[in-house]
């Protein structure tokens, strides 16, 4: 016999409207900062709207990312400011990558209990690098998910679009023979290899988030956190003054692998060690967890975030163009022919004090 009894609310399921709506009050006056001229009317709308503008042959350029399981050294430090930033990075500058400008990016949080000052941090950081890469946040979902997620677990992920002039896509088919390989320094360990580096750093060694490294001069989790570093703008300001063949966004699969997907048949990057020193966080993954070289190279970036190949004779102007926009840069290595239909990026030489 089913007793009767006042009813169940979406509350008592575990979904809380309130909170939902308080986290938007909170974060809404942010995210209206990161919009655009383009932009048409506002937030809380069913759809974003943006106009396109004047092109001659518009090509528009989506790309969706998340962030993994770097979410989790978040977590453990209560600290969710930066992922958002780590969020657009990974969306944009990928867009970036063929030469699109981003123009629009939407968000979607997936969370096992709403905070709202926690959600609101989330969005401060998505909203920050929207404006760092110059393009609007047009909206986005916050999804309470109880029972199929720990009340402070959540997820995120992104959606941007850009737009590029069909004549101007960059890509494999632009890179010569003899161009320039330019790498442009990341701020550590970006959003990809977290799975392996919490494995090592916190697991096998044994090391806590609040815990001091003197070699990282910060707190392992400060080391962690740190978020990615997002290249649209200045990648932007070098296709407007040099000729870039093309650039390439290092994420998972390491420098080789990523840059091997925009190198032609024929042409192979070959890329020195010898030119940089990864940063101590990596070398201490690679010691603590006895990780061979080869499976630190197809995991981590190894410093590099991204690289633009150049004309040989832009190599000094754009080095100069990113060194003013404080981007640390430095001439990586030279694309060579190779034997027909063969192409992709090796690594030759070693790393200084690795």
């Amino acid at each position: 016999m089913v007793t009767k009894n006042k009813g169940v609310s979406y509350a008592d399921a575990g979904v809380d409207i309130e909170a939902g709506d308080r986290a938007v009050e909170l974060f809404a006056p942010i995210a209206k900062k990161a919009t655009r001229p383009e932009v048409r009317g506002g937030l809380g709308g069913f759809a974003g709207l943006f106009a396109l503008g004047e092109y001659r042959k518009p090509l528009l350029a989506a790309s969706s990312d998340g962030v993994g399981t770097k979410l989790a050294v978040a977590r453990a430090m209560d600290k969710h400011d930066t992922i958002g930033l780590d969020l657009v990075a990974m969306v944009v500058d990928d867009l970036v990558v063929c030469g699109a400008e981003p123009l629009f990016l939407q968000d979607y949080i997936a969370i096992g209990k709403v905070v709202p000052e926690h959600v609101a941090s989330i969005v401060s950081g998505i909203a920050e690098g929207c404006q760092q890469a110059g393009c609007a946040l047009l909206g986005g979902e916050t999804a309470e998910h109880p029972g199929v997620m720990d009340p402070d677990e959540y997820d995120v992920s992104a959606t941007g679009v850009g737009v590029v002039e069909e004549d101007e896509v960059l890509g494999p088919d632009r890179v010569r023979d003899g161009d320039i390989v330019i790498a442009m320094g990341s701020s550590g360990l970006h959003s990809n290899g977290y799975s392996l580096a919490r494995r090592v750093l916190l697991e096998t060694a044994g090391l806590g988030v609040n815990e001091h490294i003197d070699d990282f001069g910060r707190t392992l989790g400060e080391e962690l956190l740190e978020p990615t570093k997002i290249y649209a703008l200045d990648c932007l300001a070098l296709t407007g003054e040099v000729e870039v063949r093309t650039f390439c966004h290092v994420t998972g699969g390491g420098l080789a692998a990523n840059l091997s997907r925009v190198m032609p048949d024929g042409l192979t990057a070959e890329l020195s060690r010898g030119t940089w020193s990864p940063a101590p966080v990596f070398r201490t993954i690679a010691e603590i967890g006895q990780v061979p070289r080869d499976e630190m190279e197809r995991t981590f970036n190894m410093g590099v975030g991204m690289v633009a190949i150049v004309a040989p004779e832009d190599r000094d102007r754009a080095m100069a163009i990113l060194t003013a926009r404080h981007i640390e840069c430095w001439e990586l290595g030279t694309v060579r022919a190779s034997a027909e239909q063969e192409s992709g990026a090796v690594l030759v030489d070693e790393h200084p004090r690795f």
